[in-house]
Parts: structure tokens; sequence; C-alpha cells
């Protein structure tokens, strides 16, 4: 039965810190019953030890209190772990939430009995997934040459209005294999967070380099357009016409799409307006980061 409860709810409490008082009045009537078993059992022990060296009994009877000494330790032991449990302490250190039970409830001894949640809030776990496929082509881009991997030092949390939180994180580890109903692999980095400005169950997005790739082209996310024949960007041509450029995407970078096939480097890339324009057509761009309400607005790809 719960005596009394010891945490304030939505508190933080520390490993070891006390939750809830259980009635402990039999528990402990055991412990200070083992407690003596135990102290007669070692001066049994040191008795046929005295009797053993002056060869008034056998071998086999030291031994045999030697046995019952050890059971009765062992059942010490269980007592007295059974007496701490009736303090119920924190198993780790966070903040708790609302009590599950209130005082008078009954618990069972060998049922788990859900008292409490305590979430760890610093630092905090962060889970996250990176597709199959993805996995898959960045071990053969560096397999081949094209990119060269990184090591993982510090990762990047985005929050869900777009702003990155200030602290950076470290990256724990990723699983070895695959999960197929998802076709994702498992990762989990860690972020301090003192402040407790994060809060478990939030979703957020994680930044971190995997790999350099030298001379790579990266565009805009808002510049690529897809149909059903896959994916492509809208340039301008030497003669200011609009024209449709097929493309690849691999991974991306800082929010930005890296290239894989279809531009080469130098291409005026269409990233506002893209709605007002039709190929074929004339416009007049001009540089993206120019302030003007001509609706065509460039980016250069460069390498």
């Amino acid at each position: 039965m719960v005596e009394k409860r010891k945490f304030t709810e939505g508190s933080n409490v520390k490993e070891g810190d006390s939750l809830y008082q259980i009635f402990s009045r039999n528990y402990q009537t055991a412990h200070d019953a083992s407690k003596a078993d135990v102290a007669a059992a070692r001066q049994t022990l040191a008795r046929y030890k005295y009797l053993l060296d002056a060869k008034a009994v056998s071998r086999q009877e030291y031994e045999l209190a030697d046995a019952k000494l050890k059971q009765a330790e062992a059942a010490f032991s269980k007592a007295r772990e059974d007496l701490d449990n009736t303090r119920v302490p924190a198993p780790i250190s966070g903040r708790i939430g609302r009590s599950q039970i209130t005082e008078g409830a009954l618990v069972g001894r060998n049922e788990a009995t859900l008292l409490a949640t305590i979430e760890q809030v610093h630092p905090l776990y962060v889970n996250f997934t990176q597709s199959g496929a993805d996995t898959f082509r960045l071990q053969q881009a560096i397999k081949a040459g094209k990119l060269t991997r990184t090591e993982l030092a510090e990762v990047e949390l985005v929050l869900e209005d777009g702003s990155v939180y200030p602290q950076s994180g470290k990256f724990l580890f990723s699983d070895l294999a695959v999960d197929p109903s998802t076709n994702s692999v498992s990762l989990r980095a860690e972020f301090p967070n003192p402040k407790q400005e994060l809060l478990p169950g939030m979703f957020v997005r994680i930044r971190f380099p995997e790999a350099n790739a030298d001379n790579a082209i990266k565009i805009p996310q808002r510049a690529l357009l897809a149909d059903v024949q896959g994916q492509f960007v809208m340039i301008v041509d030497p003669q200011s016409k609009v024209a449709i450029q097929r493309v690849k995407t691999g991974s991306m970078a800082s929010g930005d799409f890296i290239i894989t096939e279809g531009l080469k480097g130098g291409e005026q890339l269409i990233v506002n307006g893209l709605q007002k324009v039709k190929p074929g057509s004339v416009v007049k761009p001009i540089p993206l980061n120019q302030t003007a309400n001509t609706p065509v607005a460039i980016a250069h790809t460069k390498k």
C-alpha cells in the first residue's frame, strides 16, 4: 500500500530520490530477522572453525555451516533490497510527470505497476532515421571516390519553426541493419538541454555532415520541379529564353539539393517566378540577391 507521495508532479528529480513511501512494516520485520540470522550463522561458522582446527568437528560439518551462512547472507541481501524499494527510488534523473496512483492505493509486489513517468531532459536523446536508399548511395559514392567521408563531430538540430537550436549535439550511433518495415536506418544523437527548451516528443530535423563533395553543384529547394518524367529545373538560355533542363539529385547540403546529373555549372537557373514562365518564352531575369519587382529571379549554378 502507498503511504505517501514524496515528490511534486512536474518537478525535477535526481537519481536515487525517494518518490513514494510504501507500507514497510512487514519488510522491516523480514529485514531485521534475516540480519539476525546472518549474525547467528557467522558465530556458528566461527565456532566450527575453532572446532575444526581442534579436530572436534568434521570438514563436512564446517562446510555445511559455511553454506548456511551464505544462504543467510543472500536472504538478508534480498530483504534489504525489498526494504529499500519501499521508498521507491528514482531510477534516473529528469522531470517527473503526473502520479498514476494515489496515497492508499494498493500496489502488487510481483506485478508491474506504473507509478509515474520520468523523462530525461538534460541531456536529451534525438532519434531519427535515414532511408536505406540514401545510405546505399552514400556508400557507393564514397567507394567510387566521388565523396570523402567526414567525422561526425557535431550535429545541428532544426526546430519546427525553422530556427537552429543554439547548442550543437553529438552523434551517438547508427544501427547496423536496415529496418525492413520502413526501409530506413535508425540513428541517435545527444543534445544538451540545460534550459529545458527541448521537450520529449517534439518533432525536429537533424543536420550533420556525412561526406564532402568536391566541385558539387547545389540548387535551392524551390528551384527543383518534378513531373511524371522526373525532376527538372527551368533555366534561361543564351538567347534569354526559358528552357527545361532535366536533372537528377543526390543528397542535401545546408537545405540545398546536390545535382548529380543535368547541370555543368554556370547555368542561369530560375528560382523565383516559376509559375509565370513557360518554356520558349523570352524573359529578362535579375540576380536572385537583388530586390526588384521583376517576377523572374535567377541564381547562377557553380561548382
